[in-house]
């Protein structure tokens, strides 16, 4: 079944959710929408892959095909009814008629299957591999073992964003390992299971910082450094963007791999704790998004020297 977007295992979650969510409740509520979509069968495939980009502006996460259009899943926290509405009458298309239907969506761990099923080693150029330390069986064709890589990342990863699995993480390691790391100190806003920092320190870097409004990544992030023996460099926070506050240090490489609106927000503060000669590495967001995130890191003195995509998906790495 084709999905569109970040999967429930590959979200992040906006910083006023973590009020609400990380003390209260671990799991997640959502709502279950379905979507019937009646247009031209040549315009069906168009019309699905538009409502999945413009329904996430309200909040939605992941999709998945019906035969007469999408299901979408949504935290019913994040839930913005009305400018999906909105959105839906002014869809591009003409001759699409779009209806839905909203219900809470069963309690469950959305990561559970996925969890226990774990994923194939994921190969990041010719000198980095991500593995979950279990599946061993389809190394990249001419490597025998991961030590035919440099760099082995064994990623456990437990209701939190990293895995490699996805286009964006693969986009900013690639970049990331690109950099000359030996010695520099790196801040990752948003950090998941840490994957990002995790290659830093073992690409040479003497320090990570990481931070994540969910509490469940926050430990993850930990867990993981310490099964790569880089947790002596790796300090991990919880909370959104305002933590930094209590950061008194600047880095030399800082990244973050969010969704549009939130690196929009919280861009500023990314400025802030980048060194003079300082790097940072931005995905999360759609190739389409690169002008909206250009203008506004230009207004902060930072400029694009470069870009990358991977699909519908987009890199950038500014100075």
């Amino acid at each position: 079944m084709q999905k569109y977007g970040k999967t429930l295992n590959d979200c992040r979650i906006f910083p006023i959710f973590y009020k609400f969510a990380s003390k209260f409740n671990r799991l997640m509520k959502y709502f279950e929408t379905y979507f019937t979509i009646k247009a031209p069968a040549s315009l069906m495939q168009d019309a699905r892959d538009i409502l999945s980009a413009i329904a996430g502006e309200a909040g939605f996460e992941t999709f998945e095909e019906t035969d007469d259009g999408l299901k979408g899943y949504v935290q019913q926290m994040l839930f913005e009814p009305s400018l999906l509405g909105q959105l839906i009458s002014n869809f591009p298309i003409d001759n699409v008629d779009i209806t839905y239907s909203v219900a809470e969506a069963e309690d469950k761990d959305w990561n559970e299957q996925w969890e226990q099923e774990g994923f194939a080693p994921i190969p990041i150029g010719q000198q980095c591999i991500v593995h979950d330390g279990r599946h061993f069986d389809a190394l990249p064709k001419g490597k025998e073992s991961l030590d035919d890589f440099d760099i082995q990342i064994e990623i456990d990863a437990h209701l939190a964003f990293g895995t490699g699995t996805h286009e964006t993480t693969q986009m900013m390691l690639e970049n990331l390992l690109s950099l000359q790391l030996e010695g520099r100190k790196v801040l990752d806003c948003g950090c998941g299971t840490g994957i990002l920092g995790i290659a830093a320190l073992k690409a040479g870097a003497a320090k990570c910082v990481g931070y994540d409004i969910d509490e469940w990544s926050v430990d993850n992030a930990r867990h993981n450094a310490v099964i790569n023996q880089v947790d002596n460099g790796y300090t991990s926070l919880l909370g959104d963007a305002s933590v930094l506050n209590d950061v008194n240090e600047t880095f030399d490489v800082v990244m973050a791999n969010i969704n549009r609106n939130i690196l929009l927000a919280d861009m500023p503060a990314f400025r802030r704790k980048m060194n003079q000669e300082g790097i940072l590495l931005l995905s999360g967001f759609y190739a389409d998004d690169m002008k909206i995130l250009s203008e506004e890191s230009a207004t902060l003195s930072l400029t694009v020297i470069r870009h990358t995509t991977n699909g519908e998906w987009a890199c950038m790495m500014l100075r």
